[in-house]
């Protein structure tokens, strides 16, 4: 009867071993964990140098990470949140949820960045996603909202992008914003709660355009060789996104959390994101981008609102939105 107690024994030391490994939770948006998106990759890399078991849990689109935290509060089991971007940094920083990161890290944005907690791991420009042989592309949120072109956006509610595109119009237009809002209306087929809903219908055809990012036609282009999706360049500029993690105050894995934080800038994860998450680096991959990048859009202005201005705004901005939209 020996070999059911050395079966016994196994098992044993495996559940010790198991109970022993420290367990980083990362809250983060649905695509990031996806099959497509760089969760895969990021967590096997971490956990080869890391002892720890990473644990990336999808919550809904971006702006619905913060939503969480906030009704969570303390009692919450992340240890990381990785999503917010810039335009709801300010309103996560007024949670006092989150601790500083400490980190300083040489970066390859477009802005300068300084935020004691809030760490950039990518970036990359809004922008208005089309099929290349559509008859007539617009070249502005006005010749949009003139056309008959028709758009699928996302909800600002539960959305960055769908943020975005308000921070978008206030920042290009500021008082005029609500009569762009107002001539867009018809345009718009139907809002998503979240970016994958909306390209998911783009690619079905239910609309002319799609609200997504100036480096999404590199998908195509590199992952299935298909050259037909392109980006319409905007004369009012682009609004940039800066996508951040940060740790929570509550963790109990302090050190650990610092640690993925610093991780996420160096090469493994920063290698992945411009095929994995498509966005452009926050700090540049030695091998350089990846061919194919070469072919996008380069918006002549960017646009980005601070973040203390753009949460200021947002309501404002909503209510613009929402008026235009009930119409």
């Amino acid at each position: 009867m020996k070999l059911p107690v050395l079966a016994a024994g196994f098992v044993l030391t495996a559940t010790v071993a198991a109970a022993e490994t420290p367990v980083l939770t990362v809250l983060t948006y649905d695509s990031f964990t996806s099959e497509w998106g760089p969760g895969p990759a990021v967590e096997t890399a971490f956990e080869a140098v890391c002892g720890c078991d990473l644990r990336l849990i999808g919550a809904g689109d971006g702006a619905a990470l913060l939503a969480r935290v906030q009704l969570e509060g303390a009692r919450t089991e992340a240890d990381v949140v990785l999503g917010l971007d810039t335009n709801l940094t300010a309103a996560a920083a007024a949670t006092d949820l989150f601790a500083p990161h400490g980190i300083e890290a040489t970066l390859d944005l477009p802005v300068a960045w300084q935020d004691p907690l809030f760490l950039p791991f990518d970036w990359g420009w809004f922008a208005f996603v089309h099929k290349r042989d559509m008859a007539k592309v617009s070249a502005s949120f006005e010749e949009l909202a003139a056309s008959d072109a028709t758009i699928v956006i996302q909800d600002p509610r539960s959305s960055t992008p769908g943020l975005g595109l308000l921070m978008w119009v206030k920042a290009a237009y500021g008082d005029r914003a609500a009569g762009i809002w107002q001539g867009l209306a018809d345009n718009i087929v139907t809002v998503t709660p979240g970016w994958s809903e909306a390209y998911g219908l783009f690619l079905e055809g239910e609309a002319d355009m799609v609200l997504s990012y100036t480096t999404s036609p590199a998908y195509h282009l590199i992952s299935e060789k298909d050259d037909s999706k392109a980006a319409a360049a905007f004369a009012e500029g682009h609004y940039l996104q800066v996508e951040v993690a940060g740790k929570l105050a509550s963790t109990d894995q302090p050190e650990l959390a610092d640690r993925f934080l610093r991780f996420l800038l160096e090469e493994p994860v920063q290698s992945v994101i411009p095929t994995t998450n498509w966005m452009y680096p926050a700090k540049r991959p030695q091998a350089g981008l990846p061919a194919g990048f070469d072919t996008l859009v380069q918006p002549a202005r960017s646009l980005l609102l601070p973040p203390e201005e753009a949460r200021a705004l947002r309501q404002g901005a909503l209510a613009e939105w929402q008026s235009a939209l009930s119409r």
